[in-house]
């Protein structure tokens, strides 16, 4: 299936050491021809860190995409009966998000346009990356995985020595993943081994 003109909201939550792998995933879908629309969580937006500044972050998106990010819940909610996307991309999706998705609650922007998302009936895409997947975390990912309209990238342990619980989408497969969900289908193998 092709991309082009697909209209893909992109959310960005927290996971600040894995922005460098999910940048040039964004970029592949523009360079796709897929209209990209960056929602950011408000971490993203405030926090500075030994992976880079909040402000330096927030530029890139934008000039990956050409669009001014999505900061704002008020903002976020068009992208339901208004402004409706073929589906929404969370990448990466820490714990805490996902913690919060699992539990239907919608205070950032980032859930906020899933929410819109999912009334549309349309798919969501979650490339998570967290160090709790195999911890306490693991029961709201394994709600998250039998959800109707909930599409994983395939994910496995980054390292399962010094972080036996932390699990890591393979963020070169977002792609792959959205073209399958973009048919209700779940790409497979959905656990895998990381190197």
């Amino acid at each position: 299936m092709s991309l082009k003109g697909k209209k893909i909201g992109f959310g960005i939550t927290g996971s600040h050491c894995t922005y460098e792998a999910v940048f040039p995933e964004i970029q592949k879908l523009v360079d796709a021809g897929a209209e990209v629309v960056p929602v950011l969580s408000y971490t993203v937006q405030t926090t500075d860190t030994k992976f880079g500044k909040a402000k330096d972050h927030v530029e890139r998106i934008k000039e990956i995409t050409g669009r001014e990010p999505i900061k704002t819940i008020v903002d976020a909610e068009p992208l339901g009966p208004i402004e409706p996307l073929d589906c929404m991309v969370l990448a990466p999706l820490t714990g805490n998000s996902m913690s919060r998705l699992a539990n239907a609650i919608s205070d950032s922007p980032v859930l906020m346009a899933t929410k819109a998302t999912i009334r549309n009936g349309n798919p969501v895409i979650l490339a998570i990356s967290t160090n709790d997947g195999l911890g306490l975390n693991g029961v709201n990912l394994m709600r998250l995985m039998s959800t109707k309209l909930m599409y994983f990238v395939p994910y496995g342990q980054d390292d399962p020595i010094k972080k036996p619980n932390s699990l890591v989408a393979d963020m070169t497969l977002i792609s792959d993943t959205i073209e399958k969900a973009l048919e209700f289908k779940q790409i497979q193998p959905v656990i895998i081994e990381r190197k």
